[in-house]
């Protein structure tokens, strides 16, 4: 309960903006996919292995394929590695999917944060309060942490890593790729498995706008545990687990066996409480992706789908700039900041980028990520909401390419369209 308290005041400042005048339905966790009759969300205690197949609302054998015309509608000091990592990526090319954006990290991205102080004390509405010990920062690699010290309980941690990126950023041929690519990286890492037998905790869950990660871990490791020659401190090897989400190997045995997962939950959550949900976020959602992207995805994809498949989707989606590490506990600040830039400072984008697979979806993932950050309110708000892209806030040049994409789908007549547009584009 003390950490829920802590980890409340961490997402009290971080939700807080200056310019916020827009308003999004954002469904709860009950209001997302089940695992048990009673939970609904996908919080993998990855268990079962039921291998039977769904017929009902998650089956869909259209094997048409991706197209715009269906996309909107339904500073801190880097370490040694970190600095070896971006040398060596000067030569990659960018990745696709990257773009400039807001800091994640809102009100307590450090200069945001200086600004906020400064300007409070002219202010004749003073801005909410920063917790005093809240510790913030961004790598020279784009990773962003924060930290709250808290000694109740004493001697314990939480690591969550938060990738910004869930199944409403999927692509037409990848829904529900977020779910299985989860699986894969968390069941498949083998520096988590050095957590087991310290009276550590760990999980994953799959959400509409994001991907969650975390270890709930001793501060020392006990007499008892798998690892001998004493205690060993414990925040290493949990933030050891959770880089390691950030480079799975997207192994084909592991892929196989949490494909077997997925479906086994694919099965549980279809229901007839869960298919009447799904109709009724359909409905308030009917202008965005969040009513055609539900993160359990669809069988005839999922049943398809082989190494390139999870690994393009983990590599353009898990990059330093992506990502948010949240910790909270009985840890000493300075400590912790080394730590993590010893962790995650080698990560880069560009190499993230130059290990996609699936070249051909590099194009279709790097006009997503135009629409999704270009001039909306993910953008100027906070990456803390979903994608959400309404039919009355599409931007100038993106309205035109959705309908040339709906007349080709209509007529088949890519020449008509060309035309139009005044002969044919190189691009």
């Amino acid at each position: 309960m003390k950490f829920q308290v802590a980890a409340g005041i961490l997402a009290t400042a971080l939700f807080t903006g200056d310019n916020v005048h827009a308003f999004s339905f954002v469904p709860g966790r009950s209001s997302i996919i089940a695992v048990t009759p009673s939970n609904k969300g996908i919080n993998n205690n990855k268990n079962g292995r039921n291998t039977r197949s769904s017929s009902l609302v998650m089956k869909d054998d259209n094997n048409a394929k991706f197209s715009f015309a269906n996309l909107f509608t339904g500073e801190g000091a880097a370490s040694a590695a970190a600095t070896r990592a971006l040398r060596s990526s000067a030569t990659l090319e960018p990745h696709p999917s990257q773009r400039d954006h807001i800091n994640p990290l809102n009100a307590l991205y450090p200069p945001n944060k200086k600004s906020i102080e400064e300007s409070a004390a002219s202010s004749s509405t003073p801005p909410l309060p920063f917790h005093p010990a809240v510790q913030s920062g961004v790598l020279s690699n784009g990773f962003s942490y924060v930290f709250l010290p808290n000694r109740s309980p004493p001697n314990r941690f939480e690591a969550h890593l938060q990738v910004f990126s869930g199944s409403s950023d999927e692509l037409e041929p990848q829904q529900g790729i977020a779910h299985l690519t989860e699986h894969v990286a968390y069941m498949g890492s083998r520096k988590r498995e050095r957590l087991f037998g310290t009276g550590s905790q760990t999980n994953a869950y799959t959400d509409f706008h994001h991907t969650v990660f975390y270890a709930a871990c001793p501060t020392v490791s006990p007499n008892t545990g798998t690892f001998g020659g004493g205690p060993q401190p414990m925040l290493p090897m949990a933030l050891d687990a959770l880089c390691d989400v950030m480079e799975a190997r997207c192994d084909p045995s592991r892929i196989e066996k949490e494909r077997q997962a997925v479906l086994s939950e694919m099965t549980m959550v279809n229901t007839i409480e869960y298919r009447v949900e799904c109709q009724i976020l359909s409905t308030l959602h009917r202008e965005n992706r969040l009513a055609k992207r539900f993160p359990i995805g669809k069988e005839s994809l999922i049943q398809k789908w082989n190494r390139d498949d999870v690994k393009t989707w983990h590599r353009t989606h898990y990059r330093p700039d992506n990502v948010l590490l949240y910790v909270v506990g009985d840890l000493d600040p300075e400590y912790v900041q080394q730590t993590i830039e010893d962790k995650f400072g080698h990560l880069t984008a560009e190499k993230q980028g130059s290990e996609i697979a699936l070249e051909e979806l590099k194009p279709q993932a790097s006009d997503l990520a135009d629409a999704v950050v270009g001039g909306t309110l993910k953008q100027r708000q906070s990456w803390h909401y979903p994608p959400v892209r309404h039919d009355f806030c599409v931007v100038e040049g993106v309205k035109d390419l959705l309908d040339d994409q709906t007349e080709f789908l209509e007529t088949g007549d890519l020449e008509v369209v060309e035309k139009k547009n005044g002969g044919d584009d190189a691009g």
